[in-house]
């Protein structure tokens, strides 16, 4: 993304590396860092074929920037690729959506209102096996023809999301409900995950 995480990070005197797809997010990281006055490692691709191997001790993968792809294979190569990245016995933590929380309290559309008056309707349905959602988000401006963006997202439980990580050669360490460290219960709107790589 934009590096407001990556920045972070770095301030507190983590060597960093921020990696994405978005030449224009790379671009903010890199003025952002710069106004900051902190260095980060900036590189575009595609984080299904990560390159790094044994590099990082650990990586983080917040507001929901994974289960995207629509084949859960393409997933699968995301969490392989950290794994390989990463030195044995490196952290990894995730931040998404927390899908028992999505269907639980599903709302098909809903408005928000943005600062300088604007608007945004997310309109959502749910796939046919509900392990899935289909999202547009429409962004309404006065005098402006309306902007929209449609996107999926996989649903993940605290179930699917451990057996996704194992998969890929982490094991799933704990896991909260919010940034404050509580239990994740459907009542929880994020999914926080903590796992290590597995090795020595």
């Amino acid at each position: 993304g934009p590096g407001r995480h990556a920045v972070e990070f770095a301030k507190k005197g983590l060597k960093v590396t921020g990696y994405d797809f978005s030449e224009e997010y790379l671009k903010e990281a890199a003025a952002l860092a710069k106004k900051r006055k902190v260095k980060l490692r900036l590189a575009r691709g595609d984080m299904r074929a990560l390159k790094y191997k044994n590099e990082f001790d650990a990586a983080v993968n917040l507001f929901t920037s994974f289960g995207y792809f629509r084949k859960f294979s393409d997933d699968l190569k995301v969490l392989k690729g950290l794994s390989s990245a990463m030195k044995p016995g490196g952290r990894l933590m995730i931040d998404i959506v927390n899908g028992d929380f999505v269907r639980e309290h599903f709302h098909s559309r809903y408005w928000t209102e943005l600062p300088g008056g604007d608007f945004q309707l997310e309109s959502s349905a749910f796939e046919k096996n509900r392990k899935g959602i289909f999202n547009t988000w429409t962004i309404l401006k006065p005098g402006k023809k309306p902007a929209s963006r449609s996107f999926y997202t996989r649903l993940y439980d605290k179930k699917t999301m451990s057996a996704a990580l194992e998969k890929a050669g982490f094991k799933p360490l704990k896991f909260w409900g919010d940034f404050k460290g509580r239990p994740l219960t459907a009542q929880k709107n994020r999914l926080i995950v903590l796992a290590a790589k597995a090795g020595k």
